[in-house]
């Protein structure tokens, strides 16, 4: 098959990618390749991709209304060119946005990452016969409205690696890590790490939207002083070895999580986990076995204390019994080969009719 992905215009996509669709998406791109398919992606200059790379550059600055209507052009343009010069059978949408720039004549495949009051409610029931809509939890699943269509549900999965060794569950920092934003509630984490008495390590990456670098400069940094810090971005190898070492994670988000591939790694790492339920997460952790799910500050405070007494082995076992990209990978590619399959035959079934000519 002859896959086409298409990024979140203004994230790059990669095993070091901070947002969860972009990793996603490099995870699916990984599987097509090691499967010998052909896996064509595009995506911000910046971008590594096993398959072809199309990278589109951005306009730099802040990220508003006109970069975002320039931006989106592009993106038309380059979907355009790709579909003209390759053999596409199936594309692929990842960006919250893929209504601006969704192509018509062939499979379109758009995974909601994003909580559903994220996607504009209008753009999501008006969509083309030709996109199936693929949730990525059974909890986002549950928070769609009656009336819209999914096709299927397919739940993140992360690579795992049996590898790492157990670390001390004594160790003394707790890390939370994500996308630098308000929603994602680490200023929260802060405070509870310091009535825990314990050290906050934060990693993660602060895109140039203003509301974000204002979350960053006014909320965050006054609050990350010793012996808390900021880490900023993380590669592979440092995310592993900082989520390895740490007492626990701490996802303190204030929004319906869709689904958590930081959860997931912290668990294949051995690292419980600390949470708000907020949307999968209260499904992704198992209370009193891989972490604990909290309410506020003092509980998550009084959890880190705690996080000594979960099993890291265990935190191991349920993260290879469920969070396999492997698994996730081969449902995305049954998805293609069907969709491929049943666009093969309707465009056949229209081209006999077309060529049918009546006796006479």
């Amino acid at each position: 098959m002859n896959i086409l992905s298409v990024a979140y215009p203004f994230a790059a996509v990669g095993p070091a990618a901070v947002g969860g669709a972009e990793q996603v998406l490099a995870q699916i791109d990984r599987g097509l390749v090691r499967a010998g398919h052909r896996s064509v992606v595009i995506a911000a200059e910046g971008s590594a991709v096993c398959g072809e790379l199309i990278a589109v550059p951005l306009p730099p600055g802040t990220v508003d209304d006109d970069v975002r209507a320039v931006t989106h052009e592009l993106w038309r343009a380059a979907i355009r060119d790709a579909i003209q010069q390759s053999d596409i059978d199936v594309v692929h949408l990842h960006g919250v946005d893929f209504h601006r720039y969704t192509p018509s004549g062939l499979p379109v495949v758009a995974t909601l990452h994003l909580p559903i009051s994220f996607y504009p409610a209008a753009d999501l029931c008006a969509i083309a016969a030709n996109t199936y809509l693929v949730c990525v939890s059974q909890n986002q699943r549950r928070s769609c409205p009656p009336m819209l269509e999914i096709a299927e549900v397919i739940e993140n999965g992360v690579e795992l690696d049996d590898t790492v060794e157990s670390v001390s569950p004594g160790c003394r920092y707790a890390l939370a890590m994500g996308r630098i934003c308000p929603e994602k509630g680490f200023h929260l984490a802060v405070d509870a790490a310091e009535q825990a008495g314990v050290p906050l390590f934060l990693a993660g990456q602060v895109f140039p939207y203003a509301e974000h670098v204002r979350y960053f400069e006014q909320v965050l940094e006054p609050r990350l002083k010793p012996p808390h810090r900021f880490l900023g971005p993380l590669g592979p190898a440092q995310k592993q070895a900082w989520l390895g070492g740490a007492r626990c994670l701490l996802a303190p988000s204030l929004v319906a999580e869709t689904s958590s591939l930081v959860t997931m790694e912290a668990l294949s790492a051995g690292t419980p986990v600390v949470a708000f339920p907020s949307g999968a997460l209260a499904d992704l952790i198992e209370d009193s076995r891989t972490g604990f799910i909290v309410h506020d500050t003092t509980e998550m405070a009084a959890a880190i204390r705690r996080a000594g007494e979960i099993s890291r082995d265990g935190c191991r076992q349920v993260a290879r019994e469920r969070f396999s990209a492997a698994r996730m990978t081969a449902q995305y590619l049954d998805l293609y080969e069907r969709l491929s399959r049943e666009s093969f035959q309707t465009t056949a079934c229209r081209r006999a009719i077309s060529a049918y000519q009546p006796l006479r």
